[in-house]
């Protein structure tokens, strides 16, 4: 047993035993995470300027009215452009109304919740509006066989957009 070599198994194992497991960085995790001390508001306000408290004049309802409007406004592009504007200006309203239709019926849902939001109920908010929007699309793909998809596509893009636009304003 002289002539043989050590045995470094348990130096290996002592030396990976250094490294901390994926439970161990969780928890350090998770204690960052509880560590979190909120702004004061004179910190808020040098961060992003003294309109942070102000709350929003952007509401749902108001994105949703927007929404309505560049819709109009695109339905009235389309018919204006297209020969003959009649398939084209009906298909642009369809696409705009699949985007505002859900975010209405997604709006009228928090405006009913009157306070008691919680992040459950806005994920079922949103896997309604969704369902919504993928039902409206498949019914006017089955049962308006004169659809323009072109004029369709570009308008619901345009009214999805909004939100966007909604975000920049305020």
């Amino acid at each position: 047993m002289a002539g043989q070599a050590p045995n470094h198994r348990h130096d290996e194992h002592r030396a990976v035993s250094n490294i901390p497991s994926a439970s161990e960085e969780a928890w350090d995790v998770e204690q960052q995470d509880n560590n979190i001390v909120p702004l004061t508001r004179a910190e808020a306000e040098k961060l992003f300027g003294p309109n942070v408290s102000r709350p929003s004049r952007v509401t749902p309802f108001k994105v949703v009215a927007a929404q309505m409007v560049l819709s109009l406004g695109a339905t009235l592009v389309w018919w204006l452009l297209s020969k003959p504007p009649g398939a084209a200006a009906l298909s642009a309203f369809l696409g705009g109304a699949i985007c505002w239709i859900p975010g209405a019926l997604f709006a009228a849902r928090l405006r009913t919740l009157s306070g008691a939001e919680t992040v459950m109920s806005w994920m079922i908010g949103e896997a309604l509006k969704m369902g919504t929007t993928i039902a409206m699309f498949v019914a006017i793909a089955f049962w308006y066989h004169d659809v323009r998809w072109i004029p369709l596509l570009v308008t619901y893009l345009i009214a999805l957009k909004t939100y966007w636009i909604a975000l920049a304003w305020r």
